[in-house]
């Protein structure tokens, strides 16, 4: 439950410090050309180590106006949208894709559900898996259900080692199976939704430190996507589709 605790910080690291940091560049990109732009999911192009990418995140806000625009970091089936029409675009010119993940879940109103939620998320996973380009997902933060899995189906999935992953929140889970919230400790050790956990498990590929100098995360993070980016861009388009394929057949 500490390491859930620390998952929510306000002072934690941000998606946009992250490309900030390491991708000065970047150049947000936006809608879903559909009539919707989620501004709880950023995503645009830039340059990392010289090299073109496209890069998403979900973002929570700063200000108490800019957070309940972006539901807390929760997308609507706009975000969901937009993050998709930008990884099809890095398909068709050829650009690896670098998801950041800080999100308790797809945001869950009536609207969200009217517009398709469901459907905008299990599109994403489908087209995540056939994309022809490299695919890294760091979560550093919350990595709720299937809102954060929606931009984690690619080649591999990384964590900050003050961050979950699981398939909804601890009082979520306590207060379904136990109808009983306050049993929020409890189920987070139940649940096994920490960085170390679900290496173990082989759910995640790796866990990134982080430091409260924000400066060094974001160098850590720096170090894995070059390191990775370079092992992915070895591999032929057959080779990481079959690759990216068996790695959730295992699971």
């Amino acid at each position: 439950m500490q390491i859930v605790q620390r998952s929510r910080r306000d002072n934690k690291i941000t998606g946009l410090e992250i490309i900030h940091q390491i991708m000065p560049d970047f150049m947000e990109l936006h809608g879903d050309r559909l009539g919707s732009d989620d501004p709880a999911i950023v995503g645009g192009i830039a340059t990392f180590n010289g090299h073109p990418v496209t890069v998403i995140t979900t973002d929570r806000g700063k200000t108490a106006s800019e957070k309940v625009a972006k539901h807390f970091g929760s997308p609507m089936p706009g975000g969901y949208r937009k993050a998709l029409r930008l990884i099809q675009q890095a398909g068709k010119f050829k650009r690896p894709v670098i998801c950041l993940v800080n999100t308790p879940g797809a945001f869950p109103s009536q609207e969200a559900e009217e517009q398709g939620q469901g459907a905008a998320i299990a599109q994403s996973i489908i087209e995540m898996g056939q994309t022809p380009v490299p695919i890294i997902t760091i979560i550093y933060g919350e990595g709720g259900s299937g809102g954060a899995l929606a931009l984690a189906a690619g080649d591999e999935v990384w964590m900050l080692e003050h961050s979950t992953y699981s398939v909804l929140s601890p009082e979520g889970f306590a207060s379904i199976l136990w109808k009983d919230s306050s049993r929020a400790a409890e189920a987070a050790e139940v649940m096994q939704m920490t960085p170390e956990a679900l290496l173990k498990q082989q759910i995640i590929d790796g866990i990134i430190p982080e430091n409260q100098d924000h400066l060094i995360t974001g160098q850590q993070v720096a170090r894995m996507l070059t390191r990775e980016l370079t092992k992915l861009n070895t591999l032929s388009t057959a080779q990481l589709l079959q690759q990216r394929q068996a790695r959730y057949r295992k699971f």
